[in-house]
């Protein structure tokens, strides 16, 4: 388990005392726990443990062996310590009492100790899931409070893979509180948050947990008379915008998370693709965060200007280069030290322009073609609401193919969204579904349109929304190198979500309660009172900065409850980026997703008790090139 964290030395807050806080957690129970130790992770937390500790960290204080948990496996190992560290699933309780109860037949085993830390807490199900096991006996249960992890020095994840199922499909507000906790800890570190904006159902419950929270931690005194680092906060539910998540994103990181899936920061490519052709290895890892200072320029741009913007920058290199051979160029000492800096930036970016430029150019062979045309010209019709007849067509021939579900579901959800489908039209399209890729699908289905992804027919809200929020712009019209609206990151279409967000920074929601009672879930506003000394403090020190003409634009946390996608996350770096905007913003979400890992997410497995076998839609795991 290498580190993949990301540097955070220009956040626009300490989010390495976050880190710090992961790192003294992840110490105190390796402490706890003898000398001489082995780790078994839950998969899902090995990727987000790498961002806040490195390897060097579980050697020193004495683990010797790092196994995942994982269905069937066994865990031979001659430390007589064993640590567990996993998310409080109870589908996980099982595996450690398998492993539990085979150590205990055996005479050379049984004596282990064995400790279960539960991230980022502990849950009565899980302990009465061991008791009825048997093995709760046998293990010392504790929390890990390990809640928000920097992805980069905009971006913190509590990454739980099920938030979006357990909030809006399962009714388990268990993330829900999390969230709370992770805010009320923000608060205790960084001050009190002044200002609150939320729209959703699950939103308004964060902010009555925050607020009971705060009760019971003294409201007079929370925060430690901190100055407000955190302007205001924005707690957003992911079903308030359904249909960002369903469209192909087209941006430079959005597209690589489509076509490899991004996963805590890195991905998995073939070592063919970046022009290892004689090694050894099938796949490489390729760090996609702050590290890599060209990722950090080109991430963001839409992907129809990137091979311009490489062309520039291999230009720049082989300049460079060209130049040391070239004695007229450093004539003193002061020069030498000039060219020294220049060629140093010049090779380093080198490696990393190798890297992008065959990854680019993968994805160009998808976004080049014909097909991958067609989709996204279909999702603009469906956007727009022209020619539905088209889409349908499109999709019923998506299904005859045997197209990857995901894809053909991201596609239908999106039509029944933007679309009023006609009940006769909704209907064909189950039963095909059903014939294409089985029964189980049915299920799924089912999950989908309690979750309003697929909707029985009714009256669309979309078309008076994309008028009023100005969400679908003139292709034409949108400046992809320069851009003056987010719409630039699909190329015309503004994101749902981060238009409320830039509306609520600009004018707050008030003037649009009518737009907003489209959407589903509650809308509220809310200003915390700020103790009277600290509120002062606060006053004189924004008053000191703008005088000196050097203060930071004011800092809006957006919390995204259900998850965020890459091209979102885009969209907001825009806006801070944009000089006639008055902010600066910092993403906070339950899980980092695209549309295929969302839609994931809900798939319904069935399990066949006559051979043992799960059926329905299978998640992908590992993204594979399944676009368009």
């Amino acid at each position: 388990m290498t580190s993949l964290a990301p540097p955070l030395t220009n956040a626009a807050i300490n989010l390495t005392a976050l880190r710090d806080h992961g790192r003294q957690e992840i110490t105190r129970i390796l402490k706890s726990s003898g000398d001489k130790k082995v780790l078994v992770l839950d998969k899902n937390l090995s990727g987000p443990l790498s961002l806040v500790a490195e390897m060097d960290l579980f050697k020193k204080h004495g683990v010797e062996e790092i196994f995942l948990l994982l269905p069937d496996s066994e865990l031979t190992s001659n430390c007589k310590n064993v640590i567990y560290m996993v998310r409080p699933d109870v589908k996980l309780m099982p595996l450690i009492a398998n492993q539990i109860k085979a150590h205990k037949k055996n005479p050379l085993t049984r004596d282990k100790q064995y400790s279960v830390f539960f991230v980022p807490r502990k849950t009565l199900l899980c302990e009465k899931q061991l008791e009825s096991l048997g093995v709760l006996g046998d293990i010392k249960a504790s929390a890990c409070h390990l809640e928000l992890i920097a992805f980069d020095e905009d971006v913190l994840s509590l990454e739980m893979p099920l938030s979006y199922r357990e909030c809006y499909l399962d009714g388990d507000p268990s993330s829900l509180f999390i969230v709370a906790k992770s805010l009320m800890k923000l608060q205790s570190t960084f001050g009190l948050i002044p200002t609150i904006h939320g729209k959703g159902d699950c939103a308004h419950q964060v902010f009555q947990l925050m607020q009971r929270m705060r009760r019971e931690q003294d409201a007079s005194t929370f925060g430690g008379g901190t100055i407000p680092e955190i302007d205001s906060l924005v707690l957003i539910d992911r079903t308030v915008d359904k249909i960002t998540p369903l469209l192909t994103q087209l941006t430079y990181e959005g597209l690589i998370d489509e076509l490899y899936g991004i996963k805590n920061s890195y991905i998995d490519i073939s070592a063919e693709i970046l022009g290892d052709k004689g090694g050894s290895a099938t796949k490489k890892k390729v760090v996609l965060n702050s590290n890599d200072g060209l990722f950090k320029e080109i991430r963001d741009l839409n992907f129809r200007v990137l091979g311009p913007v490489l062309h520039k920058k291999a230009e720049f290199v082989q300049d460079t280069y060209a130049k040391r051979y070239d004695p007229a160029n450093v004539t003193n000492v002061s020069d030498m030290h000039a060219y020294m800096q220049k060629f140093k930036s010049a090779h380093s970016e080198h490696t990393f322009l190798q890297t992008h430029t065959n990854i680019a150019t993968d994805v160009g062979v998808t976004f080049k073609s014909k097909v991958f045309d067609m989709r996204i010209d279909i999702e603009r019709s469906m956007l727009l609401n022209e020619d539905s007849k088209t889409a349908e067509d499109y999709i019923e021939d998506k299904i005859a193919k045997m197209e990857p579900l995901t894809q053909v579901l991201r596609l239908l959800c999106l039509l029944s969204l933007t679309t009023e489908l006609k009940p006769k039209k909704y209907d064909f399209f189950k039963r095909e579904l059903i014939q294409a890729y089985g029964f189980s699908t049915l299920f799924t289905l089912n999950n989908l349109e309690k979750l309003g992804l697929f909707p029985r027919p009714k009256r669309s809200n979309w078309p008076a929304l994309r008028k009023a929020l100005r969400l679908v712009m003139d292709r034409d019209k949108v400046n992809l190198e320069q851009p003056s609206d987010i719409s630039y990151v699909y190329s015309g279409y503004a994101p749902l979500s981060v238009r409320l967000i830039e509306l609520a920074s600009k004018t707050g929601w008030r003037k649009i309660a009518e737009v907003l009672d489209l959407l589903p879930g509650k809308c509220f506003e809310q200003l915390q009172e700020t103790p009277a000394p600290v509120e002062e403090k606060a006053l004189a020190e924004r008053g000191k900065l703008e005088k000196e003409g050097n203060g930071r634009k004011p800092l809006t946390l957006v919390y995204f409850l259900g998850g965020v996608t890459m091209s979102e996350i885009s969209a907001l770096r825009h806006l801070s980026e944009r000089e006639n905007h008055g902010r600066e913003y910092l993403v906070a979400t339950t899980k980092l997703v695209s549309g295929n890992t969302l839609l994931e997410s809900v798939y319904e497995q069935v399990e066949n008790l006559l051979d043992h076998k799960k059926l329905g839609p299978q998640p992908s795991g590992t993204a594979s090139k399944t676009m368009p």
